[in-house]
């Protein structure tokens, strides 16, 4: 299976998105994150993404007679090369894309229904800018932002630090 394959299924994009952040989880840990997939679902969802190297076992520990694996993503794995998205025709990209924002959708939806919410407070937000830009102004803004979230993607968990996803979207208008 392709990695391509791999990521545009809405399940294995969800478990990918649960373990962003350098994040070890266990399968326990997967079924309390994503609570609408089935268990049996769930873990030949996380067979696969190990099978096809975008998951590995971190850690294991022996629990009532059985082995209970933690895993992690490969993060430098797991995405789609320019090669593979080039030889993607234009119905499998729309499909992908399709899968990004209903995963989008459904964070979101998510975080609508905690108890106490406040967008502000939070930093939520989404919105939609338009930049004139050469070709070579922007590769320099996409490196520039690299530069500015690489140090902030190494942060580790901590008190006072919350998970936030950030997201992107770019395309020619």
């Amino acid at each position: 299976m392709t990695t391509a394959e791999l990521l545009l299924h809405p399940i294995r994009l969800r478990i990918v998105q649960a373990l962003l952040g350098e994040r070890m989880l266990t399968t326990a840990d997967l079924r309390a994150e994503l609570p609408d997939v089935p268990a049996a679902t769930l873990y030949r969802q996380v067979a696969a993404l190990v099978e096809g190297e975008l998951l590995e076992v971190a850690a294991e520990r022996k629990v009532r007679g059985t082995f209970e694996r933690t895993y992690r993503l490969r993060t430098a794995d797991a995405h789609v090369s320019a090669e593979e998205a080039a030889g993607l025709s234009a119905e499998e990209h729309r499909q992908a894309f399709m899968t990004f924002i209903a995963s989008l959708l459904a964070d979101f939806d998510r975080y609508l229904t905690r108890d106490d919410i406040d967008l502000g407070r939070d930093g939520v937000g989404f919105r939609q800018a338009a930049m004139y830009l050469s070709d070579e102004e922007f590769r320099d803004f996409l490196q520039d932002l690299r530069e500015i979230l690489a140090p902030r993607f190494a942060n580790q968990p901590a008190p006072g630090r919350t998970r936030r996803l950030l997201s992107t979207i770019v395309m020619p208008s």
